[in-house]
């Protein structure tokens, strides 16, 4: 019994917190999102997404990178994906061509490991290209995934 009064304190406490930063205007989403590239998620081609994000629209395809993404995905909105590059990446992007915003995710690393998995939203059948930045160059992957249920609203 006690713990769980413990949790609820807790809990409260940090709503709390959270409640009084964003009243008094220390906390906005303005602040929360300084980062976001919008430029980058709204390109409506590849090449000007990968610039906006990368500084480079150009890539090469490279056996150090690999995408693993079902061959069939049933839904669109929850499609498994998975890249993995060698050694250390500066960033990790994964793009889908068909997508009308082809920048699905795009994630800045510090000398990680090249390695990242997620879930994306395809609205039809068309190539996932995971693209890693390591060494000041872009290698990328890519394959075709078949969506049959589209999860961008189709």
């Amino acid at each position: 019994m006690q713990s769980n009064r413990r949790v609820f304190l807790k809990g409260s406490l940090a709503a709390s917190a959270v409640g009084i930063a964003v009243g008094a205007g220390l906390l906005t989403p303005r602040a929360v999102f300084a980062a976001w590239p919008e430029a980058a998620f709204k390109a409506k081609t590849m090449a000007d997404a990968l610039t906006a994000v990368m500084g480079s629209g150009t890539t090469t395809e490279s056996a150090d990178v690999t995408v693993k993404a079902p061959d069939i995905a049933e839904n669109g909105a929850v499609v498994p994906v998975t890249v993995e590059g060698k050694g250390a990446a500066e960033a990790i992007a994964i793009l889908v061509e068909g997508n009308e915003m082809p920048l699905v995710c795009n994630y800045v690393m510090t000398g990680a490991a090249a390695y990242l998995a997620t879930r994306i939203k395809m609205g039809k059948t068309s190539n996932v290209i995971g693209v890693v930045k390591t060494g000041g160059k872009l290698l990328s992957a890519k394959k075709e995934v078949k969506v049959t249920i589209g999860g961008c609203g189709g």
